[in-house]
C-alpha cells in the first residue's frame, strides 16, 4: 500500500523507546527513560517572555520562508561572534529544527546515484534523510579504540566517484566525541580536495566539557568555506526542543535551493518561536553555563557507575549529554534466565525486567553499545544506575 521509499525507511529508535516508556506509564508501570535527547531544563524565562510578547502583539502570521530578516541577521551575528564565520542573511535558512535544515540541504544537494558518507555511530536520522533524497548512505564504522572518530584513511577509502556529501557531527550524538581542530582540518581538507560538500552538524556546540573545544570546519580555511554547510539549532543550547527552530548557513546558491524545498513542505518556521529564538541569541546567555555545569556532574557520575558494572565499559564523553557504553560483554550469557545476543534484546530485557530504558546501539549503527542520555535529573540517574546494577548483579 505504501511507497517503496517509505516501506524501506527505518523508524526512529529514540522515539520508539520514548513512546514505549510513555505507554507503560499509562498502564501504571514506572520505567525510567534515558532515551530522548531532550534537556530536562525549562526554557529560560526571558526567552519565554519574548514569545508571550510576540503573541500579545499579534506576531502570529506567516513570515518569509527562510525566517524573519531580524532572526537571520541575529544568526549571522552569532556565527561571527562564536564561530568566526562571516555570512549574510541571504546565506541563512531558518527551519523547523536542525533536523529539517539538514533534510533541506540534503535534498538540495543530493540525488539518485550519489553517495553520502556518514561516520558510524551516527544520529539515527542521517541515513534515512539521505534515502529520502534518493541517494545512498555510505556508513563508515568507527569504534571506541579511536574515540569514535573518523580518520582520514577511513574517509579516503570510502570516497568513490559517486561521493557527493560528507556529514560530520561534533560534539557527536550518540558518542559524545569531539573532533580537534587538527582532526577536522585533515578530514575536511581531504573531502574538499575530492570535491565533496560537507554538512557540519553543530547542534551540541555549546555542550563541551573540560579540555574540549568546539571548532567549526567552515572557519578553518578559506577553501573550506564554500564547501561546508553549517547547521545548528536552539533545542539543546537553550532547552527549546518543542519550539522546533534550527538553521543552516552556506553558499547562497545552496541556501536558495534549501528554501525551495521548504517553500513546498512547511513554508516558514513558527513565527512565535522565531521571536523566542531572536531573544535566545541576543539575550542573556547565563543559562547555558548553568546547564553545562549540571550536565558535567551527571556525566562524571554516570560514567563512574557504569564502569563499575562487570561486562560494561564506558568512555568519558567530551561533549553532548550522552554516554555510549560498550555492553557486548553482556551478550551470549544468561541474564535473569534469558540470553541476550544484541543491543535490541538487551534493551528490551532491561525495560521489562529492570525498569530502565536505553536506546539500542544498533539504531546508531553499532550493536555493541547502547545510548544513555543523562539529560535528566540526578535523582533519576542514581535510581536508574541502582536498578541496572542490581538487576545485572542478580542476573549474571
Amino acid at each position: 500500500m505504501l511507497s517503496r521509499l517509505i516501506e524501506e525507511l527505518q523508524d526512529s529508535g529514540t522515539i520508539q523507546v520514548s513512546t514505549r516508556v510513555k505507554q507503560m506509564a499509562q498502564k501504571g508501570i514506572k520505567v525510567l527513560g534515558f532515551g530522548m535527547g531532550e534537556p530536562d531544563f525549562d526554557t529560560p524565562p526571558h526567552i519565554k517572555q519574548a514569545a508571550i510578547r510576540a503573541i500579545e502583539e499579534g506576531f502570529t502570521k506567516y513570515t518569509p520562508t527562510a525566517g524573519t530578516p531580524e532572526l537571520r541577521e541575529a544568526i549571522c551575528e552569532k556565527l561571527w561572534r562564536d564561530n568566526h564565520l562571516k555570512y549574510s542573511p541571504l546565506q541563512i535558512i531558518v527551519s523547523a529544527g536542525a533536523k529539517q535544515a539538514i533534510q533541506n540541504i540534503i535534498l538540495a544537494l543530493c540525488e539518485k546515484g550519489q553517495e553520502v558518507i556518514i561516520p558510524s555511530p551516527y544520529w539515527v536520522s542521517y541515513p534515512e534523510q539521505v534515502r529520502l533524497a534518493g541517494a545512498t548512505p555510505v556508513l563508515v564504522p568507527t569504534n571506541d579504540v579511536t574515540g569514535f572518530k573518523l580518520t582520514p584513511d577511513e574517509l579516503d577509502k570510502a570516497i568513490t566517484p559517486r561521493s557527493r556529501l560528507l556529514i560530520l557531527n561534533s560534539p557527536c550524538n550518540p558518542t559524545g566525541a569531539v573532533y580537534t581542530e587538527t582532526e577536522f582540518r585533515e578530514l575536511v581538507d581531504l573531502a574538499v580536495r575530492k570535491g565533496l560538500f560537507i554538512i557540519s552538524d553543530e547542534v551540541y556546540e555549546k555542550i563541551t566539557y573540560y579540555g574540549m573545544r568546539h571548532h567549526s570546519p567552515a572557519a578553518l580555511a578559506e577553501e573550506y568555506y564554500p564547501k561546508v554547510i553549517t547547521v545548528n539549532g536552539f533545542s539543546k543550547s537553550y532547552a527549546m526542543t518543542g519550539w522546533r527552530l534550527g538553521y543552516a548557513a552556506g553558499l547562497e546558491i545552496i541556501i536558495r535551493g534549501a528554501i525551495k524545498v521548504q517553500d513546498h513542505t512547511t513554508s516558514c518556521p513558527n513565527s512565535v518561536a522565531q521571536m523566542a529564538g531572536l531573544e535566545a541569541l541576543r539575550g542573556n546567555q547565563g543559562s547555558i553555563d548553568q546547564m553545562l555545569k549540571e550536565y558535567d556532574s551527571r556525566r562524571l557520575y554516570i560514567v563512574d557507575r557504569l564502569s563499575r558494572i562487570p561486562g560494561i565499559t564506558c568512555q568519558l564523553p567530551g561533549g553532548a549529554f550522552y554516554v555510549f557504553p560498550r555492553v557486548s560483554g553482556l551478550y551470549s550469557r544468561k541474564i535473569a534466565g534469558k540470553e541476550v545476543k544484541n543491543s535490541f534484546e538487551l534493551v528490551d530485557l532491561l525495560i521489562e525486567e529492570a525498569g530502565v530504558a536505553f536506546v539500542p546501539g544498533a539504531c546508531f549503527g553499532d550493536d555493541n553499545h547502547v545510548r544513555i542520555s543523562f539529560a535528566t535529573d540526578m535523582a533519576t540517574i542514581e535510581e536508574g544506575m541502582d536498578r541496572l546494577e542490581k538487576f545485572l548483579a542478580k542476573g549474571l
